[in-house]
């Protein structure tokens, strides 16, 4: 596609003919020459009474009744000016630890929990001062760290990027086309219909061709400003060159880059139209090439002929170990001279002269607010497609969940085999229908407890990027599953039930499989709650078990109801175990009148009917119906609680 055949549509270029079709707006966006002054960036060091301390803090912030970052200790980022102009390349340089990463964090408003900025700091649009809302419903952010879902492949991932970057005037075959155009540009092809896969886990794409979709998925839309954390990392030199020839022509076009890199080669080095090299968080040098050369050949060493620039200012800018103080000074000299040098004078005159342009585009950024570009419904399609695709193309755990469920309903259907009414069979059914919450809440509990755990940095990442909001996630997420969750009760149900002998009714088996799905979905509840409440598979795997112990013993089997201390009523009260348990007990002995169970032994205490039984275990008829309302607003009660716990994630 060439530039003169590209409009915006929103925040996005197609083709002419689109625009012709009249899929919004066909007018560019104002150019905008970014500039920020007086950052400084502080950090805590990490000692074992601030990790305590800044873990009270997060809670205390999340109550609202403290502040959210810890007291500062050390400055990272010491008084930062600088410009990045439209049409340019920005290139941050300098050597490991040097805050290149933190200085871009800063300047995208993306700085982690315990990372604080000095409050008299300035970030601005064409001079007008912006906050996080302007500055990101303008800008894209390419992370270094790349996160997938892995059982995606590439061209799903796209597409669904694409459905909630792009304005809903775009029809979903133009946002299709143009995301196959980017799978064209960024050289995909070979890969589009790939699994992404997980390092480590599966395989997947290449390390180039995740970092290429990275990039593709932030290349669906353009934004004024494109914020790039090493764009190059683990790419080969070919590709390195096509993504920065990417950035090059997105810097033709009039959108500022601002992008970090350790060690480019001499050809990528060539495509920077300025440089900002960094040093022990200091600014070393801000200008271009060509003035970074003569500035260093003015500190009496200048770069050797046939040596790539970009090696030997990362060298002169490095603490060398073993040698120190001896670096540390040079650095000091050199940031020392930059602050007093007409390069740093002609960047301070350029920042205070970046005049705003006419108000009205102030008026247009200040005043729109950074929200979703999809519609609601179309956040939980996406979200729906995307869950449902990932439960889809995991056959082998689904496989596994079926196999499982048969197999154990086999076994307990072998075990308590054929019961008779008598004195033993009353013990045997009873302890088998608890069987059957026991299964159903470790098995669905367990299975879910990961999955928002596996997804959390991919959420954080995308809810931050304002593609959906966190009820469409959760929603998504959670109806994707629900078949599966349907399913399972259904068959173990159907293979213990008439193993068992269990009342013989149509109206029997279906009451009992409604208990044992409603048990089933509220200890899936109650498995999304942990998840979301865990901040890793192994904190919700270690909570999870000391969690579900004491709704066990509220159950009605191991404590009887009415034995219940009055202090630990109300815990009895949210015990799943117990609805499910009376509700299946009522519904297995509400009808056995006298005689029909057979006292086979003297002197041994047998129950003469289905009300015996119910009233020695504590269980009132007349709650029947309150159980199965019980279980219907825990799962209600367990999914607020899950949601409100990611949403607290979220804003945090």
């Amino acid at each position: 596609m060439s530039r003169d055949s590209e409009y915006l549509i929103g925040k996005d270029y197609f083709s002419q003919e689109s625009c012709e079709k009249g899929y919004g707006s066909c007018e560019v966006k104002q150019q905008i020459t970014y500039t920020w002054k007086n950052i400084d960036v502080f950090g805590e060091i990490p000692t074992q009474s601030s990790v305590f301390r800044n873990a009270l803090n997060r809670v205390k912030y999340c109550f609202g009744l403290g502040h959210k970052a810890p007291t500062p200790r050390k400055h990272l980022i010491k008084n930062v000016a600088g410009i990045a102009n439209s049409g340019e390349i920005l290139a941050v340089m300098g050597s490991s630890g040097a805050g290149k990463t933190t200085l871009l964090n800063a300047l995208a408003f993306r700085s982690p929990v315990g990372i604080q900025l000095s409050q008299n700091a300035e970030r601005a649009f064409n001079g007008a001062e912006i906050g996080f809302e302007e500055l990101s419903a303008h800008c894209a952010y390419v992370e270094q760290q790349d996160l997938f879902i892995g059982s995606l492949t590439a061209r799903e991932h796209l597409i669904f990027q694409a459905m909630l970057r792009m304005p809903k005037t775009v029809p979903y075959h133009q946002k299709v086309k143009k995301v196959d155009e980017v799978i064209t540009e960024l050289s995909l092809i070979k890969c589009k219909n790939t699994k992404i896969g997980n390092p480590g886990q599966s395989k997947g794409l290449s390390g180039g061709e995740r970092k290429r979709l990275a990039f593709a998925s932030e290349s669906l839309t353009d934004p004024p400003i494109f914020f790039c954390d090493e764009p190059t990392s683990g790419l080969d030199s070919f590709m390195a060159h096509s993504v920065l020839q990417v950035l090059k022509r997105l810097a033709v076009k009039g959108k500022t880059i601002i992008l970090t890199i350790h060690q480019p080669s001499s050809e990528l080095f060539a495509l920077f139209d300025k440089l900002l090299l960094m040093a022990e968080g200091r600014i070393a040098f801000l200008g271009t090439p060509s003035e970074a050369s003569n500035f260093f050949s003015q500190l009496s060493t200048p770069c050797p002929s046939n040596y790539n620039p970009a090696d030997f200012y990362v060298q002169q800018l490095a603490v060398v170990p073993g040698n120190e103080s001896v670096s540390r000074e040079n650095i000091r000299r050199i940031c020392d001279t930059f602050a007093s040098s007409d390069y740093a004078k002609e960047v301070h005159k350029s920042i205070s002269t970046c005049k705003k342009s006419d108000g009205s585009y102030e008026n247009n950024f200040k005043n729109e607010v950074y929200e979703y570009r999809a519609t609601w419904w179309t956040q939980f399609r996406a979200i729906l497609w995307r869950s449902w695709l990932n439960v889809l193309k995991e056959p082998l755990l689904v496989r596994v969940r079926l196999i499982q469920t048969v197999m154990v309903a086999s076994l307990i259907g072998l075990i308590f085999f054929g019961q008779e009414l008598n004195q033993d069979g009353v013990m045997n059914i009873n302890g088998a229908l608890f069987l059957f919450l026991t299964n159903m809440t470790f098995q669905n509990v367990f299975a879910v407890i990961n999955v928002f755990c596996a997804e959390l940095p991919i959420f954080l990442r995308e809810s931050r990027s304002r593609l959906y909001s966190t009820d469409t996630y959760f929603l998504g997420k959670t109806m994707a599953e629900l078949p599966l969750f349907l399913i399972v009760p259904l068959i173990f149900t159907s293979i213990t039930y008439p193993m068992i002998g269990l009342r013989s009714s149509w109206t029997s088996f279906l009451i009992a499989l409604a208990l044992v799905t409603l048990v089933a979905n509220v200890s899936t509840s109650a498995g999304y709650l942990i998840s979301c409440a865990s901040s890793s598979t192994s904190m919700a795997l270690s909570i999870g078990p000391p969690i579900i112990i004491p709704f066990l013993l509220f159950g009605g089997f191991f404590l009887n109801s009415g034995s219940v201390p009055e202090y630990f009523k109300w815990l009895s009260y949210i015990s799943w175990f117990r609805y499910g348990n009376e509700g299946l007990l009522i519904n297995q002995w509400k009808d056995v009148v006298d005689g029909e169970i057979s006292c086979l032994r003297t002197n041994a205490t047998c129950p003469r009917s289905g009300r015996v039984i119910l009233e020695t275990l504590n269980f009132d008829e007349n709650n029947f119906k309150f159980d199965f309302l019980g279980l219907i607003l825990l799962i209600i009660g367990f999914r607020m609680f899950a949601y409100l716990a990611l949403a607290v994630r979220a804003r945090n």
